[in-house]
């Protein structure tokens, strides 16, 4: 058994939207990808006034990857071309296949906006291999019920999203086999994870620090990995990281606006065909 050590780490740098609080750990300077996971950004931690303008991410569309969001505070209203449509509160997630082509709106809901709070969400996105990038358009939007966590011992709680972890099934099938969990640690505990060789590996500091041995990944940075069977977290103080991991997908990785394909031709014509209404309409959710 090979321990997973703790390369580099990366800081998400400000990149705000508006008024929106967003750091990006990844694209980054110096850090394309990790693997399979091509793109985070955390929004928040922030406190919403009264009577505010919510989340700006109305309609859009996306084709040849999928979104993962975690809403960590707040609440998140979806609706897409697919006819999905969904208000997700904290503790919940949402999975979304772009597959072939989808237009959706996350915004905040009326209520939300009427009465303000707490706001923090996570959206990851994972790469789709070539045989899945036209894939038909899924959506899965789950409450915090179905997180309920799974208690590691000594103060870490794993919150399985999809993938196994200690006999437990996550709620979400992933399409392409990707675990994907949000864990808690309280301080001194200590968390182990396993079956992890040959995977492309996504760990974040959501809130605290974690140490991967004897060096530190700080709060706001995402971790380079070494290759390696587990990985070990210790943490000194309370925190929450995002980890996950993922079959590498050997494909050229081609990535223009909402758009991540195999070829610029690809991307040429997941424009044409937006523009020619193929990926439908999202309406905004009213509340």
């Amino acid at each position: 058994m090979t321990d997973v050590t703790l390369r580099a780490t990366h800081a998400a740098y400000r990149d705000d939207i508006g008024d929106l609080v967003t750091r990006r750990p990844v694209p980054g300077p110096g850090l394309e990808q990790i693997g399979a996971f091509l793109f985070l950004n955390h929004h928040g931690p922030q406190t919403y006034p009264q009577n505010n303008r919510g989340l700006p991410f109305g309609p859009h569309p996306h084709r040849g990857f999928e979104t993962v969001t975690f809403i960590l505070e707040g609440s998140l209203a979806h609706t897409d071309s697919a006819g999905h449509e969904s208000i997700i509160r904290a503790g919940g997630v949402q999975w979304m296949t772009a597959g072939r082509g989808i237009v959706h709106a996350e915004v905040s809901p009326a209520e939300f906006k009427r009465d303000g709070g707490p706001m923090e969400i996570l959206q990851l996105w994972v790469n789709l291999p070539s045989r899945l990038k036209m894939t038909a358009p899924r959506y899965v939007g789950l409450q915090a019920e179905a997180f309920p966590g799974v208690p590691a011992g000594g103060g870490a709680t794993v919150h399985l999203v999809s993938g196994e972890f200690d006999g437990r099934t996550g709620p979400i099938e992933s399409l392409t086999g990707v675990f994907l969990c949000w864990t808690e640690l309280a301080a001194g505990a200590t968390l182990t994870f396993d079956g992890l060789a040959g995977r492309d590996l996504f760990l974040y500091a959501v809130r605290g620090s974690v140490r991967v041995g004897e060096r530190a990944l700080p709060n706001w940075h995402l971790a380079s990995l070494s290759a390696g069977d587990t990985l070990t977290l210790t943490a000194d103080a309370p925190a929450l990281v995002l980890f996950g991991h993922a079959a590498p997908i050997p494909e050229p990785v081609v990535a223009h606006g909402p758009f991540v394909m195999n070829s610029v031709q690809e991307i040429h014509q997941a424009y044409a065909d937006y523009q020619r209404g193929l990926f439908g309409v999202a309406e905004i959710v009213a509340g």
